[in-house]
């Protein structure tokens, strides 16, 4: 019951590094869908990622199709996105789930949300601000899928 984090088009390796830090931590895969804003090699990436990039699961692909067309393991796929009003807490990732995140600059292609619409999920947000910090949304929805999936309700209550 692992989770997928799949980022499309990152465009700061910071983000990329502090992602693939919280990977490492949940034992999750990092999945970097291309063009990239930067070089897998840059040191600010590896900064980030503190020593443990060696150690993280990490895939590449070419492009959204060469991700779909490839063998991915039998989990429900949730976007994250500011154009819906569904909150992310209500997908059910109690299974894992490949959990996608658009650029820093852009988010996700209109197409795939068009496409997965039943799927989008957003991180609420108060006083008109636009969004969060990648790597901070990474951290939160990946941790309540962790949480979902974990979670195990006590007799004493």
């Amino acid at each position: 019951m692992e989770f997928h984090i799949v980022l499309h088009e990152p465009r700061i390796p910071q983000n990329t590094g502090n992602i693939g830090r919280l990977c490492f931590a949940s034992n999750s895969t990092l999945h970097l869908i291309h063009p990239l804003g930067f070089n897998i090699t840059q040191k600010e990436l590896k900064r980030a990622g503190m020593d443990y990039w060696q150690f993280l699961k990490v895939l590449e692909w070419d492009n959204y199709e060469a991700f779909l067309d490839s063998k991915l393991e039998d989990l429900p796929h949730f976007f994250l996105t500011t154009k819906t009003d569904k909150p992310y807490y209500q997908a059910p990732m109690q299974k894992g789930a490949y959990l996608h995140f658009g650029r820093e600059d852009a988010g996700l292609k209109e197409a795939i949300l068009k496409q997965n619409k039943k799927n989008c999920f957003t991180i609420p947000m108060w006083n008109n601000a636009r969004s969060l910090n990648l790597a901070t949304s990474v951290g939160i929805v990946l941790y309540e899928g962790i949480r979902q999936r974990d979670f195990i309700p006590s007799q004493d209550v």
